[in-house]
């Protein structure tokens, strides 16, 4: 009798153990899939965003395994894959991982580069191959090789974005899976500056050089070209060839002929800023905007740009828009206050170009700005 008792409830003690045991055998798998998914598409989008085509994405809980083709950047794919919300490592095969740092990357035997044998390091502007940006009256030209379709697709939506109604995209690019642009936004500053102005003027890249050419309407557009050249393929030799407007020779009134002197005095006493994420101005930037209104009157036969800038935090798809309804918004105001709106030029150029740090408060502050330039006048 003692026995008939005592066995049920061994039986039953073993059902309390083991039924618990089970299910997370079976939960914990399951959990593990979906979150390896989850991974996994959010990688591939990551990379895809960029224009990086991959051959195979796999995951073992949150180490990710990345097959890319040959001559993609290991650094990059890195760079994007660890960005990725929850990755905890990140294991590229194929690209140029052994050539470009030297460490074998599983299935690939490194190729010595001229670092290694000869001590040298990689020149200015390694990794951005030769390229050509153009623009006439009539059209944006953009001549470059580049990795991937996405790449291509990637590349003419930035150059729509600084068309404009008079001009035509001439698409020069070419699908070069090896050596390649990898990333269109490469590009995205140059072709914001060099669509400031008419007639031709061009950036090309050999290689070696930047050389600047062609037409730029003042001073200030051709340093803005000559950084976004620069940040475009960073620490080659700049040849600055760009001609600024001859003098005009016939007879200017005192107030346009001391108009772009006052219009920099301006910009050095008075900022036009906004306030965080919007396109309004800030109160203390409303009798600045009173003022250029009064400025630009003085002399009504002068073109202006206005530039709209951003601070950082937001992301370039939307610090651009964003820089472009500022601009839009000064000009509006302008109109308002009796300046003729075919003398204002409104331009957007996002994040690109800061004054300040974008670290304090104080220099995010700085950057959310408005800027005027003078664009074409007697």
């Amino acid at each position: 009798m003692p026995g008939l008792v005592r066995r049920p409830l061994v039986v039953w003690l073993l059902a309390v153990v083991a039924v618990p045991v089970l299910l997370t055998a079976v939960l914990i798998p399951a959990r593990a899939g979906t979150t390896e998914d989850d991974l996994r598409d959010r990688t591939a989008a990551a990379l895809k965003a960029r224009g990086i085509e991959t051959n195979r994405i796999d995951f073992d809980g949150r180490d990710a395994r990345i097959v890319v083709p040959a001559g993609v950047d290991e650094g990059t794919v890195r760079s994007i894959v660890t960005g990725v919300d929850g990755v905890r490592s990140v294991q590229i095969d194929g690209g140029v991982a052994a050539i470009a740092t030297g460490t074998p990357t599983a299935g690939v035997t490194p190729t010595p580069t001229a670092e290694a044998t000869t001590g040298s390091t990689a020149p200015a502007g390694s990794g951005v191959p030769g390229f050509e940006v153009g623009r006439t009256d009539r059209a944006i030209r953009v001549q470059v090789p580049v990795r991937s379709q996405a790449v291509k697709d990637a590349l003419a939506a930035e150059v729509d974005g600084v068309l404009g109604p008079d001009r035509e995209y001439d698409d020069r690019t070419t699908i070069d899976p090896a050596n390649g642009l990898t990333d269109a936004t490469t590009l995205s500053a140059l072709l914001r500056a060099l669509a400031i102005g008419g007639g031709d003027a061009s950036v090309r890249y050999d290689g070696e050089t930047v050389t600047l050419s062609g037409q730029v309407p003042d001073q200030a557009t051709k340093a803005t070209v000559g950084r976004a050249a620069a940040k475009a393929v960073p620490g080659a030799v700049l040849a600055d060839e760009l001609q600024l407007p001859a003098p005009a020779k016939t007879a200017v009134s005192e107030p346009c002929r001391t108009f772009q002197s006052r219009l920099a005095t301006f910009g050095r006493e008075y900022k036009i800023n906004f306030l965080s994420g919007t396109s309004i101005v800030n109160e203390a930037s409303k009798p600045a905007v009173v003022k250029a209104a009064a400025l630009l009157k003085s002399c009504g036969t002068v073109r202006v740009e206005i530039a709209g800038h951003t601070d950082d935090l937001g992301s370039p798809a939307t610090s651009l828009p964003l820089s472009e309804r500022r601009a839009a918004a000064v000009k509006a105001e302008l109109v308002r206050l009796g300046v003729g709106a075919n003398r204002l030029l409104p331009h957007g150029y996002g994040e690109s170009f800061p004054i300040a740090t974008n670290d304090t408060g104080a220099g995010r502050i700085a950057n959310r700005r408005a800027e005027l330039r003078v664009v074409q006048g007697n």
